[in-house]
């Protein structure tokens, strides 16, 4: 690793500083989303964008990941296994007994897994460098970086199935009457009028904190990452790869180390936890 950084600040103090300078560079364009097919239904807008390509790539790459770790057929264990072992640990120890009832395990297992390991694939889809940023260089498609949880659209709506199944479930096992009746805390009947707004409100709080938190940590890790490369653009000097380089660097195996995992960890395990209160709110 530092015998690769070395040689990539050396090569940018050799080039010219006019190669790479464009004189504006803009961190937060990268997140412009353009209709690249555009799909039109009426009032319906689905069109193909590069977050619906990002979201497309990371589903096929799921399922790839799923068919090669955790269907293998080798009789002695090696590290194929190893990986699907350890990971289906992490979703089953971790997230799912943690967070859910043993009677809704069977049930919503699949569920939380599935949910972890997707947002951990597209979160570490953007920080691998693919032609897919919708912008070209003399005919050539440009590399970049783009994560599609970055989008508040993407994290609302994975945030949205949580929230329904959540409720869903909390009606199916416990009767519509009791489920909400759960949501009233023992209180003095005066202060019901000022409680019960406010439980309601932190029902709908959680769909803004998983969608929220997950939005903001990916955005704000690749604008930080883009701004420090972009100072190189904006001052028009490549000088400025023997510190920025560096740094920017820093900043990316944070992400992609600690950051990409936890996140998509956090929205599992907090899925889980909401669903699990809803089936047992007693707990």
């Amino acid at each position: 690793m530092r015998r690769a950084l070395l040689l990539l600040s050396t090569f940018a103090l050799l080039v010219p500083a006019n190669a790479f300078a464009r004189g504006d560079f803009d961190p937060t364009t990268e997140f412009e989303q353009h209709e690249w097919i555009p799909i039109h239904l009426g009032p319906l807008n689905l069109s193909i964008t590069k977050a619906v390509v990002y979201l497309m790539l990371a589903t096929v790459v799921t399922i790839a990941f799923g068919l090669f770790f955790f269907r293998s057929k080798a009789k002695m264990p090696g590290r194929r296994e190893t990986v699907g072992e350890l990971v289906y640990d992490v979703a089953q120890t971790q997230v799912a007994e943690q967070g859910l009832p043993h009677k809704a395990i069977g049930r919503w297992f699949p569920y939380v897994a599935t949910l972890m390991l997707f947002i951990f694939m597209v979160n570490l889809l953007g920080f691998i460098p693919l032609p897919l940023t919708g912008e070209t260089w003399h005919g050539v498609p440009t590399w970049g970086i783009y994560a599609a949880t970055s989008s508040l659209s993407v994290t609302l709506a994975l945030a949205l199935l949580t929230f329904v199944f959540t409720h869903v479930e909390g009606v199916r096992w416990n009767g519509t009457v009791r489920y909400f009746k759960s949501w009233i805390p023992e209180a003095p009947k005066a202060l019901l009028f000022l409680i019960v707004p406010l439980e309601i409100l932190g029902q709908f709080m959680r769909l803004i904190s998983l969608s929220v938190r997950l939005f903001a940590n990916m955005l704000a890790g690749h604008i930080l990452i883009l701004t420090f490369i972009g100072l190189m653009f904006i001052l028009q000097s490549v000088v400025l790869s023997v510190i920025v380089i560096p740094v920017a660097t820093a900043f990316y195996l944070f992400e992609v180390v600690i950051v990409v995992g936890i996140q998509a960890f956090i929205f599992a395990a907090l899925s889980a936890i909401y669903i699990g209160s809803a089936i047992e709110p007693e707990h």
